[in-house]
């Protein structure tokens, strides 16, 4: 889910740029630094930004920079005979001195100063829309370009895990035999009497227990269902991380079964194949 895109505009003498960035979250959480004069625009800005980009940190900015000489400001007087008014009204109920700076204090309080509204002020923020529209587009662009990445990884990443896991069949029919031997030799060792029928049957039952076939076939089918998964042009994000889990805990479950040096090598390196797979999936919407 990480992006971004810029645009930049010039209008009367004004240069308006835009920009988006974006991390990997659970959640559309954006954190917006905008001018004060397009504050009322805000919640339009943020429908049209969680429409395009759904879920992730994202970090929007507007920066209007002019060559132009800028308005001068105005003292708003009423606002500051106001704020005078009541300042004296506490200070008399709470019975503590009053400011010793009324102007510096007067001066830093909210809208003591303003501008007049300029003409162009729409037509301005017509300009900024625009951008905003092709800050969006470039930044879509981006995450294109990034899947197209992320479609080679998984697509790569996967078919290791399954090329691994056909490995595996080498060290089976060896692995059975290895472990019969170990034990009958361990028996003769201990030079313990024991029921040669008796010992088949426990030997069946463990050796049954140790049997991966059910798990490998698991297996294949979650990377078959990734595949089919990530292929699909709708959001799969948080559908891949469940698959993923998945395929995680067969692999976990031959690790388990396996009893083998061999085996568990190639458990060793499907693991790391996957762990690299979610890292990536954090990137997908």
């Amino acid at each position: 889910m990480t992006g971004y895109g810029k645009a930049e505009t010039e209008f009367q003498n004004k240069k308006i740029t835009v920009e988006i960035k974006s991390l990997n979250g659970k959640q559309f959480d954006v954190n917006m630094r905008i001018p004060s004069i397009f504050r009322d625009k805000e919640p339009g800005i943020r429908n049209k930004l969680s429409q395009t980009i759904e879920r992730g940190k994202v970090d929007f900015t507007i920066l209007i920079d002019s060559t132009a000489q800028l308005p001068a400001g105005k003292i708003n007087r009423n606002a500051i005979e106001g704020y005078y008014e009541e300042i004296k009204k506490i200070a008399n109920i709470l019975n503590i001195d009053e400011p010793a700076d009324w102007f510096y204090l007067l001066m830093r309080l909210p809208d003591t100063i303003k501008t007049d509204a300029t003409e162009s002020e729409e037509n301005e923020w017509g300009e900024v829309e625009q951008t905003i529209d092709e800050a969006l587009k470039s930044f879509v662009q981006f995450r294109i370009q990034e899947g197209k990445m992320l479609e080679k990884v998984f697509t790569e990443k996967i078919g290791n895990i399954y090329t691994l896991s056909q490995k595996i069949e080498e060290y089976e029919s060896d692995r059975i035999e290895r472990i019969k031997t170990r034990m009958r030799e361990s028996f003769l060792k201990s030079e313990i009497a024991y029921d040669e029928n008796r010992f088949e049957q426990e030997l069946i039952y463990y050796i049954e227990r140790l049997d991966i076939c059910e798990e490998k076939a698991r297996l294949s089918n979650h990377l078959d269902y990734f595949s089919e998964t990530a292929d699909n042009d709708k959001s799969q994000g948080r559908k891949l991380g469940f698959i993923a889990q998945e395929i995680g805990r067969e692999i976990n479950t031959l690790g388990s079964k396996s009893n083998d040096a061999g085996m568990q090598k190639i458990v060793v390196q499907m693991k790391d194949e996957l762990e690299q797979v979610k890292e990536q999936i954090l990137n997908v919407l």
